[in-house]
């Protein structure tokens, strides 16, 4: 028989909806039946699993034995300690990956990097993109929001699991790109069309914060603007496209363009 929640878990899960008491503790917590569910059965342990009652009794002993802890919560008590509106039937408390890094990574792949994107909602579904086109490490500026938030954790609807967020300053690691001759593509609205620019299976994809863009400091090391063809004469509110719709698109024509490369078609690719 699980015990019920305690005022302990209760404070430990609300500590970890502010960033610095994750990073201090290397813990984060992931909700819904379906996370929950998933990131054990791919083989992770959970710290703390707390759920309702009939949801533990109809969990499998695979997907409950993977937790340290497993407590019983009514829906009122998980209301309280859920970061949504609308709450599920469990949340878990699981440790941070401990995942080591080095700019050498950049070598012979794709990477995202990401300047100052600030919604939690922006960073969790270019995480989920990246994972889709098998892109594994992502880069962000120190100002981005903090890919372990609860609501970016949502948004990746799993992804989280497959690519790893690394945080350092962009002027650095900018640098260290040119002096290898990794290129650097900034995503921008006065670009060439990414459907006409050389685009090869290598380099740093550059994109900018949600209402300001590329910063100027960062302009300097991009190698090739690109940017994604619209209305000759965009209506008001149609200037740009959210940052997260932009990386699908460009991470789509980077992934097709790869794989035409690799059946052995080199030149440039337009548009379908």
């Amino acid at each position: 028989m699980h015990r019920k929640i305690t005022r302990n878990h209760v404070k430990l899960i609300l500590s970890l909806q502010k960033r610095k008491v994750r990073e201090d503790k290397s813990l984060f917590v992931i909700e819904g039946d379906k996370l929950v569910r998933e990131y054990i059965l791919a083989g992770n342990r959970v710290m703390l699993m707390a759920g309702k009652p009939e949801w533990i009794d109809s969990e499998s002993e695979a997907v409950i034995g993977g937790a340290d802890e497993v407590v019983m919560v009514s829906y009122e008590e998980l209301r309280r300690i859920s970061s949504l509106r609308t709450p599920h039937n469990v949340l878990a408390v699981a440790p941070m990956r401990k995942v080591q890094y080095s700019d050498d990574s950049l070598r012979g792949r794709l990477t995202p990097v990401l300047e100052c994107v600030q919604d939690p909602g922006n960073l969790g579904t270019i995480m989920r993109i990246a994972a889709w086109f098998g892109m594994t490490n992502i880069v962000c500026s120190p100002d981005s929001v903090d890919s372990y938030n609860p609501k970016v954790i949502q948004a990746t609807m799993g992804a989280f699991m497959h690519v790893n967020v690394r945080y350092r300053p962009l002027d650095e690691l900018l640098g260290y790109a040119a002096g290898e001759g990794i290129p650097v593509y900034g995503t921008t609205t006065d670009g060439t069309s990414v459907y006409d620019s050389e685009l090869g299976r290598e380099g740093i994809i550059l994109f900018g914060n949600e209402s300001k863009g590329i910063s100027a400091g960062l302009l300097k090391h991009v190698t090739s603007c690109i940017t994604i063809p619209g209305p000759p004469n965009p209506a008001a509110g149609l200037e740009s496209l959210n940052v997260s719709m932009a990386a699908a698109i460009i991470c789509s024509e980077f992934a097709r363009r790869g794989r035409s490369i690799q059946n052995g078609k080199r030149e440039t690719i337009s548009a379908i």
